[in-house]
Parts: C-alpha cells; structure tokens; sequence
C-alpha cells in the first residue's frame, strides 16, 4: 500500500515532535516557523495486540507487522493559498497524501512562540480551512468552466461532473469543505476522488495538550469538539512533548508506569497510528503459521482475490478460492487443524468481501 498519513498544521503546533514520536525516521524539532521545510516521511509499524497473540500461539521464525507511511509537512501560515510562507509548496504536499492528520495546539507555554500570539485551536484550524478551501475552489471553478462547456454540446459524463462540481462550489462559497458535500452513488465517488481537492480528504483532528490534560482533556479540547460537531470527525487527544519522552524508554514496563502517572492506559500514539490507518480506509488480515506471522494490509471493502493479489499478483490471476478462519476462532481452536476439526474453516470463493482480523490462506493456480 502506498498510501499516505500528512501532518498538517500552523507552524508551532507540534507537528514534527508527533512525527518523531510515530515515526523511525527524525524530524528536526525546534522553536521557530517554518522548521520544517522539506517533508519528512516515515513508515511506522500498526499495534495490533491480534498479531502478538497469533504470534504467541504460532512461535514464528519471523514477524511482519503492517506499516503505515506518515508525512510531516512544512507549517501553514495565513495567504498559503496565494504563497505566502511556504504556501505552494504546502499545499502541492498535502495534495500528495491521502489522509491529513490535523495537529491543533491545545496547551499554553511561554516558552513555545505562536504565530498568531496567543492559543486558539478553533482560529488556528479555521486559518488551515480557508487557505485549503480557497486553493479547492480556484480548482473546482476552473474544472467547472471546462465541464460545463463539454456538458452543453453533449456530453452526458461532462454534464455529471459539472453538477458534482457545482454543488462543491456551493460548499466553498459558504466557507465548508468538500467533505461536507453528500455523494449520491459511487459514480460520484469516483468523479470525487480524481478531483483530488484538499478539503474532500478524510481528516482527524489532533490536539496536542499539556501532561495534565492527556487523560481527560481540556477546555481548548471541547471547543474543538463543538467547532467540528458537523465533521463527523475523529477527535485524538495527545501530549505529544511527553510521548516523545516515552518513546525513548527502552523498557516497557517503564513507559507503562510513565503513561499510568498520566491516568493513561495506553499511548497516545498507539492510538493515533491505529487511527491513521483507519483514517485511509485500511484493514488487515493475517497469514499465521510456524515459518512467519503477518499482517497484510488491504482496504475495506477488498476482495478475496484482491487481498490475495497483496501476498503475490500470481494468486489473484490464478485464484482459485480461499480458506478463512476467524481470528476469534483460531485463538478458541487454538491452530488451523482445531478450527477444521470443530468446523469452522470456511471456504470462500471470488465474491468474498474480506473482514478486518480474518487469517486466510489461498488456493490458486496459473
């Protein structure tokens, strides 16, 4: 999968001190604009406590976990759209990812420079939405003029898409994002996708608080909540300057207890990655035995041949049918012969819409 995560968000925010947390690769973290220039992108592995315990039922020779690529993009400023700071090229980067993770400052320090003076995640998200909108909109109108013209002398797909495209306009001219706009059918979701506009993106929004607020928040987190009430979108709280400490223990149960003292669970960034991968519509099914454990990823909504064509090309060509085991059952049954014996191997043919956790093995011939 080639599909991309891009942090976005005004300079300052937290943005490369997130990457550094998710990522193998390292970013540079520092206290002025525009630290990030060139992005920065990383492969991270997706937690999955499913693959641990096949992993512990199996004993492998090797583990391949599912990876996820992450974007650390240059910081926004106001004017982006018409480049100001590092507006152009900000822009053709987010245009490149697939998903946009959206980093809001939530927490007050003196001793870290805002661009705008003072903290305001809702403003600061606002200042991202426009400069996107605006940059979608020039696209949008200049795609429309085309569409409409071909859509009058005849052309019934042209006329299609300049309906779509009218009804984006619309969006834009009220100041909402292309997300916003219901799509009928998925012909319309096929128009929407090769448009590739900025605001039509999935998005969550991340808000990089202060230790005390990890757990629970704080009143810069519910004004973000109420601002994106219509959004539909995902909300992930995080200390990110803390989760950059944590990721440097060795030991795990020292980040436990470091996270516990936080009143947390779990990390932040376990969550966050997991996020992100749902976020670009993926999923994963597993392939579990004695030689190698691992997790493959597909998107939602993927095929039996389709999934089968991530292991090798020649399985989807040549497929013939699949054997799928639940995950809840091989833990139940214990292996692949327990499941078989007590019924509950099932047998799948090309139509099969693979589930997020199913361990399959193919069968295929070219």
């Amino acid at each position: 999968m080639s599909l991309k995560c891009g942090i976005v968000g005004l300079p300052n925010v937290g943005k490369s001190t997130l990457f550094n947390c998710i990522s193998s690769g390292k970013a540079q973290s520092a206290n002025f604009p525009f630290c990030t220039i060139e992005p920065n992108l990383g492969s991270t592995n997706v937690p999955d406590k499913r693959l641990e315990v096949l992993v512990d039922m199996c004993k492998p020779k090797s583990v391949v976990p599912a990876t996820v690529d992450i974007v650390d993009i240059a910081g926004l400023v106001k004017g982006a759209s018409r480049g100001e700071g590092l507006g152009n090229q900000f822009l053709a980067n987010i245009r490149e990812c697939d998903a946009i993770l959206h980093v809001l400052r939530c927490f007050e320090d003196g001793n870290v420079v805002h661009v705008d003076g003072s903290v305001d995640p809702v403003r600061d998200k606002e200042v991202v939405d426009t400069e996107l909108q605006i940059k979608d909109l020039e696209t949008v109108e200049n795609r429309l003029a085309k569409a409409d013209k071909a859509g009058k002398a005849g052309d019934k797909d042209a006329r299609k898409l300049a309906e779509l495209l009218t009804r984006y306009r619309e969006a834009l001219l009220q100041g909402k994002s292309c997300r916003s706009v219901a799509l009928l059918n998925e012909e319309e979701e096929s128009l929407a996708h090769d448009l590739f506009l900025l605001t039509n993106k999935p998005v969550m929004y991340v808000c990089n608080v202060d230790d005390a607020s990890a757990a629970s928040g704080n009143a810069y987190v519910e004004a973000v909540r109420k601002a994106v009430a219509d959004e539909h979108a995902e909300i992930l709280v995080i200390a990110a300057k803390t989760e950059s400490e944590i990721a440097e223990i060795e030991e795990y149960e020292d980040r436990q207890m470091f996270l516990e003292e936080m009143g947390l669970s779990e990390s932040g960034v376990v969550r966050l990655i997991q996020g992100a991968y749902r976020l670009l519509g993926l999923q994963t099914f597993f392939t579990a035995g004695a030689d190698e454990c691992r997790a493959w990823t597909i998107h939602r909504g993927d095929k039996a041949p389709k999934a089968a064509g991530v292991i090798h090309t020649d399985f989807e060509r040549g497929f013939i049918r699949a054997e799928v085991i639940k995950y809840e059952d091989f833990v139940t049954y214990k292996s692949e012969a327990g499941c078989r014996a007590a019924g509950r191997l099932a047998t799948e043919g090309k139509e099969y819409v693979v589930q997020d956790g199913d361990i399959m093995h193919f069968l295929f011939n070219v």
